[in-house]
């Protein structure tokens, strides 16, 4: 019987590859700068990929500040918390003629910062009024109880459950704020926020509140067209349509409401007076910058707590300039 032999693998030289429509034989310069030029496409490809790739988020330096800014650079899919380097350092003694509005937010973040059950807040109101002062006020006022801020663009909305996951489990009490919060028709970030207030499966963590600042009560443009869709019964009982009632919904999904009104002259000047001292003003120049601050609010159409600040500065810094 007769044993045939093995048949002995063969190994291809590497510098032997054939390579369709070129002659057999050892690989050119040419082909190698193909093949380089190739390979530095493909990773240049999967970089790209990775971008898009969902990914965890990197926690920042919790120790760098009490204040942090959501991020999200121009084409990447991941964002990122920035720690705020200056901090406002506004305090809630500083805010004047708000007192049952103060105290209503105060209450709230104390029961927070406390665990104890509290809501997501939504100041509407007047500009200039001191909406989100108040909030930057009450992280100075609850920073050494554990209060962390974090501020979100209306962009970025879409992003509150990657920042929800972040922070879940972390022992401070955040405080998402977003700042002159309004939406146009169609707007993507609208639901996003509406879920996270109440509407996902998900509860929300228990160390996360939701506060935010607007112009407008239901945070959506209210047309003439939207009142054809109220119905009445026969009783004459009126009942909102379906744009309406989609409208209002995300406003009923914040707890509390705090509302806030243009200040009368008197408010107006008693701001201007404190901040006057604030800047080391004396009484005399205090009292005779009066007339001036009303000429500065008229100039600019309003008498907000804003102006007031805006008039004290360029008042407090002349009187500094001239006695210099």
């Amino acid at each position: 019987m007769t044993t045939s032999a093995s048949t002995p693998t063969i190994v291809p030289d590497p510098l032997s590859i054939t390579v369709p429509g070129a002659k057999p034989g050892p690989i050119d310069d040419s082909i190698m700068t193909q093949l380089d030029q190739f390979l530095a496409r493909a990773e240049a490809l999967l970089a790209r990929i990775e971008t898009i790739l969902p990914q965890s988020v990197a926690e920042p330096d919790w120790t760098a500040s009490v204040a942090f800014r959501w991020r999200r650079p121009n084409g990447s899919a991941r964002g990122y918390l920035q720690p705020v380097a200056h901090v406002a350092r506004i305090a809630l003694q500083d805010l004047h003629n708000i007192d049952a509005q103060k105290q209503q937010i105060e209450q709230n973040t104390r029961q927070f910062v406390h665990g104890k059950p509290a809501n997501n807040v939504l100041l509407t109101g007047a500009r200039g009024t001191g909406k989100s002062s108040l909030i930057k006020a009450c992280l100075n006022q609850f920073a050494d109880q554990g209060l962390r801020l974090i501020e979100v663009d209306k962009d970025d909305l879409a992003d509150l459950p990657d920042i929800v996951d972040l922070v879940a489990n972390r022992p401070e009490r955040f405080v998402i704020f977003c700042d002159d919060l309004s939406f146009e028709e169609g707007e993507g970030g609208y639901k996003a926020l509406k879920v996270a207030l109440d509407g996902s499966i998900t509860a929300q963590s228990d160390n996360v509140l939701i506060y935010a600042t607007s112009n407008r009560r239901h945070l959506m443009p209210e047309k003439m067209s939207d009142n054809a869709g109220y119905t009445h019964t026969e009783d004459g009982d009126l009942h909102p349509g379906e744009t309406v009632e989609e409208k209002i919904s995300l406003s009923e999904r914040f707890g509390l409401w705090v509302s806030f009104y243009p200040f009368r002259q008197d408010d107006y000047l008693d701001i201007v007076a404190h901040w006057l001292r604030h800047f080391g003003c004396a009484e005399d120049d205090i009292e005779a910058s009066k007339p001036e601050a009303l000429r500065w609010a008229l100039q600019r159409g309003s008498r907000s707590g804003r102006v007031a600040w805006q008039f004290a500065k360029d008042h407090a810094g002349k009187i500094a300039e001239a006695g210099r």
